[in-house]
């Protein structure tokens, strides 16, 4: 190779700087608050997820169900002693009760890069508008302070996971076989990921979604988060 056949490589990042690391974050929203996760939160979270047909909910989480709100309260202080994850408590706020959990996780500020999971909704906040809400604040604060990629990660096998980051914007990247071994079982994982220069056409279509005249009495949609969003996508999952 001559001085003069160098590889190709992106241009450089002028100004770059490094996003923050959320420590002891908390979001505010319309329909949810979202606030740290701590051992008070495990009373509200055992009842409802309690409402949970069979425990279903843990199906694809590394650890759950939990016995008791004690064992839940111990599992919550051994995992959030890092930081990172980061685990927030999701309130509804008419009822002011934590219904659901969401962390940030692979929290790289370096390069700019934040992963969201351990998404456990219960059925109280399942489908609803707060549900979506808790994921557009997430990604808003990320992007907001300066996060270049927003990463979605699930088991290969949970379509309702890849389906759900379809609808909220994510591009399928993969999947990577024989990613993890989870409760014994070997899981291939299926990547998706959003990047900043996405995320000013997502942030009008959650805006656009999130609308109270988006809604009628009863509560549904007139438009579909998923119509606002898929036109912006760069790959969509062949299995959706």
């Amino acid at each position: 190779m001559t001085s003069s056949d160098h590889q190709p490589i992106l241009g450089a990042l002028v100004d770059y700087t490094p996003a923050p690391f959320p420590k002891q974050l908390s979001l505010t929203g319309d329909r949810v608050d979202l606030e740290p996760l701590t051992r008070g939160h495990a009373g509200d979270l055992h009842k409802h997820f309690a409402d949970s047909l069979d425990d279903a909910i843990w199906d694809y989480l590394p650890y759950g169900p939990f016995a008791s709100a004690n064992d839940y309260g111990d599992w919550i202080d051994e995992q959030t002693k890092a930081g990172d994850p980061h685990f927030f408590a999701i309130i509804d706020k008419t009822i002011g009760e934590a219904v659901g959990v969401a962390s940030y996780l692979r929290i790289n500020p370096k390069d700019g890069s934040i992963e969201v999971g351990h998404i456990n909704y219960s059925p109280r906040l399942q489908g609803t508008i707060g549900a979506t809400e808790t994921m557009y604040l997430m990604m808003r604060w990320a992007f907001d302070v300066g996060y270049r990629r927003y990463e979605w990660k699930c088991n290969a096998l949970n379509l309702k996971s890849r389906a759900a980051a379809q609808r909220l914007g994510f591009s399928y990247e993969g999947v990577f076989r024989q990613a993890t071994i989870t409760k014994g079982r070997n899981r291939d994982t299926a990547w998706f990921a959003m990047i900043d220069q996405e995320w000013p056409v997502m942030n009008a279509a959650f805006q656009s979604w999130l609308k109270p005249e988006n809604f009628d009495a009863n509560g549904q949609q007139k438009t579909r988060l998923s119509d606002l969003t898929a036109p912006h996508r760069v790959a969509s999952d062949p299995l959706i």
